[in-house]
């Protein structure tokens, strides 16, 4: 059985079937709710019930309090309907989001590449092509893993048929332990997406500041060759942060791109490079690398944070005390279990700070 539920205050109506959650019914018919773990433990999906019957399913008591429930709110992540069904959601509605529905995808591994001693670059072959926006993330389905992990896009959008991520090795991790020593090439896994709100904002002006760490450099990857294949504009600089230079992968694309185009600047950092007495670049933290780079003065730009949350964190103080306001920046923090995130599962919600 299927029901209509209809979003306030955007007005959009969508299908519900009978197994399925709101959230799940909502990204598949390309109409995004703001969301985080996915599966009852943040709240960020909290929505209002204005009319109809649900079932809140498995949220958490944290999540959703009683008097919450008592006043009709429900987690749009884990409540089905019962009947056709209004409801009232904190939608901020961006302009340069393109909405495309989630799909599940079948996929064969193509290649399994070491980046660098910690980070797997895994190639995947998909049964049909993708549509998404560069930055976004799929969901990926492992053999004996419970639950499904998120894995940003490192390919430009013009490459749908085949996609490729950035794989860190997490010490304990489930997911990321099989991709580094079990998954081979030939091997079919499933995945769905797109998912996520981090992409580059076209129609607002200002030139581009990248700044990554780690394996936190495939969103900036995606997002910046997609930006140079449009032969955007505008000026774009990347910051990549590493520990040493064998961690700093994928090195040589970037300096090639640097070469090649007039607009794109790339600026390394490493913050143990003392023992590296080759190294020639800039030694210190990443935001360090972009304070020194725009001497403390960032206003007019756009600014795109990727990595662990650390260096999300400096970064964000950095660009703030050189002038560059909350509306100017966006981000994506890599978060695992140890980071203290639900099922090592990254968040999904990439929210400007």
């Amino acid at each position: 059985m299927t029901h209509s539920v209809t979003i306030e205050p955007i007005g959009e109506q969508i299908d519900v079937e009978e197994d399925q959650t709101i959230l799940q019914a909502a990204l598949r018919q390309g109409v995004w709710l703001p969301f985080a773990c996915g599966h009852g433990t943040c709240g960020t999906c909290k929505v209002q019930v204005v009319d109809g019957d649900v079932d809140v399913g498995d949220a958490s008591p944290f999540a959703l309090m009683d008097v919450e429930r008592n006043e009709g709110k429900v987690l749009a992540c884990c409540a089905t309907v019962e009947s056709d069904v209004t409801i009232e959601a904190d939608i901020d509605v961006d302009p340069d989001f393109e909405g495309y529905p989630v799909e599940d995808y079948t996929a064969t591994v193509t290649e399994i590449t070491d980046l660098s001693p910690t980070i797997k670059g895994l190639h995947l072959k998909l049964d049909r092509p993708m549509t998404f926006q560069a930055g976004q993330y799929i969901n990926l389905e492992l053999p004996g893993v419970d639950g499904p992990r998120a894995f940003s896009l490192a390919n430009p959008p013009s490459q749908a048929g085949e996609v490729e991520l950035h794989v860190r090795l997490v010490p304990g991790g489930a997911a990321t332990t099989y991709i580094h020593e079990q998954l081979q090439p030939g091997d079919e896994l499933n995945l769905s997406g797109p998912y996520g709100q981090f992409f580059v904002r076209d129609s607002q002006p200002g030139d581009l500041i990248f700044i990554a760490g780690g394996s936190g450099l495939s969103s900036p990857q995606s997002m910046i060759l997609d930006l140079l294949e449009r032969n955007d504009g505008r000026q774009i600089t990347l910051f990549q942060g590493a520990r040493n230079v064998p961690e700093l992968y994928n090195r040589d694309l970037f300096e090639t791109l640097a070469r090649d185009h007039d607009n794109f600047t790339y600026i390394p950092a490493l913050n143990d490079a003392d023992n590296d007495p080759d190294w020639k670049g800039f030694k210190g933290f990443v935001h360090e690398a972009a304070k020194e780079h725009y001497e403390s003065r960032f206003a007019g730009n756009k600014a795109y944070l990727c990595g662990p949350p650390p260096m999300i964190d400096a970064a964000i103080t950095a660009l703030m005390q050189g002038r560059l306001f909350e509306r100017d920046i966006f981000m994506e923090k890599f978060l695992t279990a140890a980071d203290g995130a639900e099922d090592a599962q990254r968040s999904a919600l990439f929210k400007k700070i």
